[in-house]
């Protein structure tokens, strides 16, 4: 194991955290590695060596937001984690992207528009869709497990977050998701 000396992850969580308050206020069109390592107060440099790119850039900060998530699935207490049957893990899942979804839209339309030409084999994406297509073969062996998954996490996407939580908030996202996935694995 890798240890990450001090300095720099003092630096990666400034860059974070810069990328994020950018993000938030003029979106993912707007930000530059320029504009990150000034936010940061790090030089552009140290933003490139660390993140490659914009791409890497949200991709990483996706991860890290993601990360209890992660977490949770392979160590938690139930039901995101292991001892729950597997219908109540998925909605426990869902339940939860909803709540990151909702509180980072700007970073999932960022990660979008980003990683769009490749976003199905994004590393963040990839673990989703594997934990997911796991429970739906669980629940439903003959369905298309792989298909159902791409269409639940499709519900995800940073204009329908948008839209779904301006009219009903995080609670009308929740719902939504759990009702369609209730509705997929009858």
């Amino acid at each position: 194991m890798v240890v990450e000396r001090t300095d720099a992850a003092r630096n990666r969580r400034a860059i974070l955290r810069a990328t994020e308050e950018l993000l938030v206020q003029h979106g993912p069109e707007r930000i530059s590695l320029d504009l990150v390592a000034a936010t940061a107060g790090v030089g552009k440099g140290t933003v490139f060596r660390r993140f490659g790119s914009r791409t890497g850039l949200f991709q990483e900060l996706l991860a890290d937001r993601a990360a209890g998530i992660r977490e949770a699935i392979g160590s938690g207490s139930p039901p995101l984690g292991p001892g729950a049957p597997p219908r109540e893990r998925l909605l426990g899942f869902l339940d939860e992207l909803a709540q990151l979804a909702a509180k980072n839209i700007a970073l999932i339309a960022a990660h979008e528009q980003a990683c769009a030409a490749d976003k199905h084999s994004d590393p963040t994406y990839l673990c989703w869709h594997g934990h997911v297509t796991g429970l739906i073969r669980q629940v439903q062996p003959d369905a298309d497990a792989d298909f159902l998954a791409h269409t639940l996490l499709g519900t995800f996407d940073a204009d329908l977050v948008r839209h779904l939580t301006a009219h009903g908030g995080e609670a009308r996202l929740r719902v939504s998701t759990r009702s369609l996935a209730t509705a997929l694995l009858r």
